[in-house]
């Protein structure tokens, strides 16, 4: 089996580990959503070791990418990947025991139902207090934060006009009405940002939504 490799996953993966360590639980299982090439679940499997990882991929070139680095690295703590489509309703009913999740570079690379399946997904498998972990670039009040990511949206919409750098104002509304309140954001490199939500036990109105998708 091939295992694929992502430069940008060798170059971001160190600094979202310094994040995770602080917000992901002490010991559980964490379910990665769209796994990609599987470098980051392996990777930061082997830095906490505490942690069991569910990686999961749509794609099934990807899945198998992903076994091919447990294979490879060995690790008792990361399961099979698991064929997941977030876009799909009720998708969250073939995962079970999750006690946190997190996904990269998802929804800016997928239509906006991506973002929703996500958020219902975490809304059904986490509970109180439990951690969403979401990275990836973003928008601030309908404003891009850097030169960099406009272009980025700009290619990523002449490529699928379904796809785009989010609103991190919108995003929140939808978490909130999913019972989430946003607990950190942490700046990352490349205009990147890792945004951090737990569950609440309250669900909320969403905000009125005025932002650009």
């Amino acid at each position: 089996m091939n295992r694929f490799s992502a430069p940008a996953a060798q170059r971001n993966r160190g600094p979202i580990l310094e994040v995770l360590r602080r917000v992901l639980p002490a010991a559980g299982r964490v379910l990665e959503i769209a796994s990609g090439s599987g470098e980051h679940a392996v990777y930061f499997a082997r830095a906490l070791p505490a942690l069991v990882w569910q990686p999961s991929e749509v794609d099934a070139e990807s899945r198998a990418s992903v076994s091919a680095w447990i294979a490879y690295e060995k690790l008792p703590n990361v399961l099979a990947p698991l064929a997941l489509d977030v876009t799909r309703a009720g998708w969250a009913s073939a995962v079970d025991g999750i006690d946190a999740l997190y996904c990269a570079n998802l929804i800016h690379i997928a239509p906006w139902e991506a973002c929703l399946g996500l958020l219902d997904g975490a809304g059904a498998l986490l509970g109180a207090g439990a951690p969403l972990v979401l990275y990836g670039p973003y928008m601030r009040g309908g404003m891009h934060t850097a030169a960099s990511n406009a272009s980025f949206d700009a290619s990523l919409r002449r490529q699928d006009p379904r796809w785009g750098v989010r609103d991190l104002d919108v995003v929140s509304a939808e978490a909130v009405s999913r019972g989430f309140s946003l607990d950190d954001e942490v700046q990352m490199p490349a205009n990147n940002l890792v945004v951090v939500f737990r569950k609440s036990s309250r669900i909320r109105e969403a905000a009125p939504r005025t932002a650009r998708l």
